[in-house]
């Protein structure tokens, strides 16, 4: 098992840092899906469906990999997808993501439910800044985090769509997972084998969620599971009629995460959304959901001239980012692919993971034989099957 950064070359290898130094219930809400996940593991398989078909003799001794999505001119076509309690994986959190996709040039994404507040990153970092929002029961509660994102000048406003209620994480009920952590003697052996983690969650900063002081103390002060939390607190009304009102609220870059059907996504560009992830919440949602890149082709096809499209989920490798470029993305994010980096070692890995993610787009683009994003289509890639489109 890898026990050092300088070991982590790649995705897989970033897993199993991150296994060594969590606790079995962190390390499991993290790895986890739904249901059986199927539709965690076929996020990434799904990109072996297509091959790359390489041109030689370009010329490509200078890249250009940079992109514009949402108004934001991004040095790598890649970001970090918002992710939640990332200082239960490591004490540097938000910050650190924050920091590394900075020095990478690239977007981060904040959580309605982060560990670091909204005016902290603000204050922070100058690097393009997505703000991800759950609709809650508590209708000032999602007001008052759209107005704070205002006022601190964020770049984007997300809203998450497919959470309408809570996946079916069963790896979360058997290990006892809850926010913030409890110790109880099913889980007691684990944190007492992790005692580096255990004393940086116990002595540092107090964990919380910031965003939601001053509203409601679940999920802070109060401990429950993710599954209660999204059940219980999340609006189940929550309709298209609301996105619009978030919409003009926001009145600026406004993207809905969670968007799978070409239906949806027409829907999306007629309440003025200007971006769309097409995201199936990394396998924790929906079991059997199709892939986000499976589905991208149609989507790209029908609205791909209207809006931004982010190929978000499954991601593990520069090839992957090139294939769902080709298909028509504007752009790709992920979660686990920087939240394995954070856990195992902090700022220094996000640095790494997406450092290494970089290094292997612009090699992959120059075996491909392109100098820049706006060259990739889908005349070079080819599908192992015939499509129906």
């Amino acid at each position: 098992m890898f026990k050092r950064l300088k070991d982590c070359h790649n995705f897989h290898d970033f897993r199993l840092l991150a296994k060594s130094r969590l606790p079995g219930p962190i390390f499991h809400y993290l790895d986890g899906g739904a249901d059986d996940e199927v539709t965690l593991r076929r996020n990434t398989a799904a990109y072996e469906s297509c091959d790359l078909v390489p041109n030689v003799l370009a010329g490509v001794k200078d890249v250009d990999m940079s992109v514009t999505v949402m108004g934001q001119k991004l040095d790598m076509p890649l970001f970090c997808s918002p992710t939640a309690l990332q200082r239960l994986f490591h004490h540097d959190g938000e910050l650190g993501v924050a920091r590394a996709s900075e020095k990478h040039g690239t977007m981060f994404g904040v959580s309605s439910l982060g560990t670091t507040g909204i005016e902290e990153i603000a204050a922070e970092i100058s690097t393009p800044k997505m703000f991800q929002l759950y609709f809650h029961k508590d209708r000032e509660l999602t007001n008052a985090m759209i107005d704070r994102c205002i006022a601190a000048k964020f770049d984007v406003l997300t809203l998450t769509v497919d959470t309408i209620t809570a996946g079916n994480r069963e790896r979360d009920l058997k290990s006892g997972f809850t926010m913030p952590p409890e110790l109880t003697l099913q889980s007691l052996f684990s944190f007492a084998m992790h005692p580096v983690w255990v004393a940086n969650y116990f002595l540092r900063e107090k964990y919380r969620l910031p965003q939601l002081d001053g509203h409601i103390r679940e999920g802070s002060d109060v401990s429950m599971t993710v599954i209660d939390y999204l059940q219980k607190m999340l609006d189940q009304t929550m309709d298209w009629s609301d996105a619009e009102i978030i919409a003009k609220r926001w009145n600026g870059q406004f993207c809905l995460k969670g968007i799978m059907s070409v239906e949806d996504a027409k829907r999306a560009v007629d309440i003025g959304a200007t971006g769309i992830m097409v995201s199936n919440h990394g396998g924790r949602q929906l079991d059997g959901s199709r892939t986000p890149f499976d589905q991208l082709a149609e989507i790209v096809d029908a609205v791909g001239d209207k809006i931004d499209i982010i190929c978000d989920g499954g991601i593990t490798r520069g090839t992957h980012v090139l294939k769902a470029l080709s298909v028509g993305a504007k752009a790709c994010s992920g979660g686990k692919l920087y939240l394995y980096a954070l856990a195992g070692a902090g700022q220094p890995g996000v640095e790494k993971a997406l450092g290494n993610l970089r290094h292997e787009i612009e090699r992959d683009m120059k075996l491909m034989g392109m100098t820049s994003i706006d060259q990739l289509s889908r005349e070079n890639i080819r599908w192992h099957q015939a499509r129906v489109e």
